[in-house]
């Protein structure tokens, strides 16, 4: 039997799992990290062509671990933004914010890497 108190528990753990920084927060060097991955890359090539995906949609090459923290690093880096849905989480690039704050940096870098 689920409690109020447990409910409540669990609605915190996953906001702070999810937890995204606010567009002013987000920094160059942490970007420049997130994308400095091959694996990180190709996931944000993919979400630059628009929507929302899912972590299994992207069949990377890696174990299940190794793809939650390279979601996780792109996350903190404020590159993506995730929103569950049931057990799921949907991924989608936080392209508008990264523009404004850092304007022609994706591009350059997509193109940069042949994307």
């Amino acid at each position: 039997m689920h409690t109020v108190a447990t409910e409540s528990l669990t609605e915190a753990r996953t906001a702070e799992a999810l937890s995204h920084p606010e567009s002013a927060e987000i920094e160059l060097p942490a970007v420049l990290h997130a994308l400095s991955d091959p694996i990180r890359l190709k996931v944000v090539e993919a979400l630059a062509a628009g929507g929302e995906r899912t972590c299994k949609s992207f069949n990377l090459p890696v174990t299940k671990s190794t793809c939650t923290h390279h979601f996780r690093v792109l996350r903190e880096a404020g590159l993506i933004r995730q929103r569950l849905e049931g057990t799921t989480r949907l991924n989608s690039l936080r392209r508008h914010e990264l523009d404004q704050r850092f304007p022609g940096l994706l591009d350059a870098v997509l193109r940069g890497a042949g994307f």
